[in-house]
């Protein structure tokens, strides 16, 4: 079919949505170290997970040979409220940057918590229920994963705790209060109510709180309340086997039109978004039957891929949970109050940081405010006000463009559009103001952090 002929949208039909998630682990040559005991160093068993995390869930994380997992009824019939959820041709942003590249980004805004966060808070909260549990925690940076998990515990009838990191508390109220109309519990995060929280405060006196800091809160509530589980809203393999419904669907829609990408885009903070995006054509590349090129995008407050270290390291500020061998800043960096809260981690997903390490992948640091002048230009021609997250995957997907534009190359470009910020207003409005400041961490404050790093033998 013609590019002429291609929607604006592509819709796919319900009944294409895809009813398996895809496990990428699967089809890589070099598996993802395993996690490891902060204790013993050796590798953490189903029984040593089962206390923090729901027992599929756990059997989910540990799986690196089982390529698919069927999606349970259940979570296909959430799912139909937003799924599939529409891949869009930027004609007008092509048309403004008068490149001869072609530029798609996934939409997964559409849904009430106005992310992709919601598809995989079903998918542990339904496991959740499906154990008998009451309840369970878990920390969010930006907002959008408790938001998703709140909703996702409203709709079966469970308790939630949130622990938000304190900058986003006080930059976002009004995403804290999307939480609490559906019933969840919002804490700024690091507090006085547990005791790593405390700990955190005593070093680190008027900090603005991280996603580790928030991790070791929400950890700490589950394994000593009864009934409880802790929820993770990225860095997990769980996670990124959940958010492969957005890769299978962008996929699917493009093979529909006879569309190939060649480079594809995303955000990364923890990796879900981004490892679900490039799940469907990374497994293509490893087997050998396409080749992409993959651009993960992150704040240069937190580099984790571009200037951090690939080793163990715990995956909370509170030192509490097990050791993951990823791209990290260490687990006592502490990034600077930047506006895209949900970036804001000092490690990156196990299998992501693999892939990285052998070559499968690229990535690029970027300043907040270029984030911010891409997102008002996308704003503009485009329609949607995106979450200052996703706003990094639209600077590198306009760079990439422009590139197409000085060589001529007609180059397609696929990238994700995570959610909306329309809850991010407070950072547009410093950035029209002019309030708005680049911050990068110096060479001191990266050795800081990794002064972090557990001792290895």
């Amino acid at each position: 079919m013609a590019n002429k002929e291609i929607p604006y949208k592509i819709y796919l039909e319900e009944s294409e949505m895809p009813k398996y998630w895809y496990n990428l682990r699967a089809d890589m040559i070099n598996k993802p170290a395993p996690l490891l005991d902060p204790k013993t160093r050796k590798p953490m068993t189903a029984e040593d997970l089962a206390p923090v995390f729901c027992d599929e869930l756990v059997k989910q994380e540990l799986d690196d040979t089982t390529a698919y997992y069927e999606i349970p009824q259940e979570i296909l019939d959430f799912y139909k409220m937003y799924r599939p959820a529409p891949l869009v041709r930027a004609y007008c942003l092509e048309k403004k940057l008068q490149t001869p590249a072609k530029i798609y980004y996934k939409y997964e805004g559409g849904n009430t918590s106005g992310s992709h966060k919601l598809n995989s808070a079903i998918a542990q909260a339904y496991y959740a229920k499906k154990q008998g549990l009451k309840g369970v925690t878990t920390e969010t940076g930006a907002g959008q994963w408790g938001t998703a998990l709140a909703m996702a515990c409203a709709y079966l009838d469970l308790e939630c705790k949130v622990y938000m990191v304190k900058v986003s508390y006080e930059q976002k109220p009004f995403r804290r209060e999307v939480m609490r109309t559906y019933g969840a519990s919002v804490t700024p995060s690091p507090s006085m109510e547990t005791e790593v929280g405390k700990k955190i405060l005593a070093e680190h006196p008027g900090t603005t709180g991280s996603l580790g800091c928030a991790i070791s809160e929400a950890v700490e509530v589950a394994t000593k309340t009864p009934g409880y589980r802790y929820v993770l809203g990225s860095v997990l393999n769980q996670v990124m086997l959940h958010q492969s419904v957005i890769g299978l669907e962008a996929k699917a829609a493009m093979d529909k039109y006879g569309v190939k990408p060649d480079i594809i885009i995303g955000c990364a903070g923890g990796g879900s978004n981004l490892g679900g995006l490039i799940a469907p054509f990374m497994g293509e590349k490893i087997k050998g039957n396409a080749d992409y090129r993959f651009i993960a995008v992150e704040p240069a407050t937190c580099p984790s891929f571009t200037r951090g270290k690939y080793a163990y390291d715990y995956c909370d500020t509170g030192m509490v949970c097990p050791l993951s061998k990823m791209y990290t800043l260490g687990s006592g960096f502490i990034p600077a109050g930047t506006h895209s809260g949900g970036l804001r981690y000092h490690g990156m997903n196990s299998t992501l940081s693999q892939l990285y390490d052998d070559g499968l992948m690229e990535a690029v640091s970027v300043p907040q405010t270029e984030v911010f002048a891409a997102a008002e230009e996308f704003a503009r021609v485009e329609g949607i006000l995106p979450a200052p997250e996703s706003s990094h995957a639209i600077k590198v997907a306009i760079d990439e463009a422009l590139k197409c534009k000085e060589t001529g190359e007609e180059k397609t470009i696929l990238f994700g559009l995570t959610g909306t910020g329309y809850f991010d207003m407070m950072a547009y409005e410093k950035f029209h103001d002019g309030k708005m400041v680049d911050y990068i961490p110096t060479e001191e404050e990266l050795q800081k952090g990794f002064s972090y790093l557990p001792k290895m033998d």
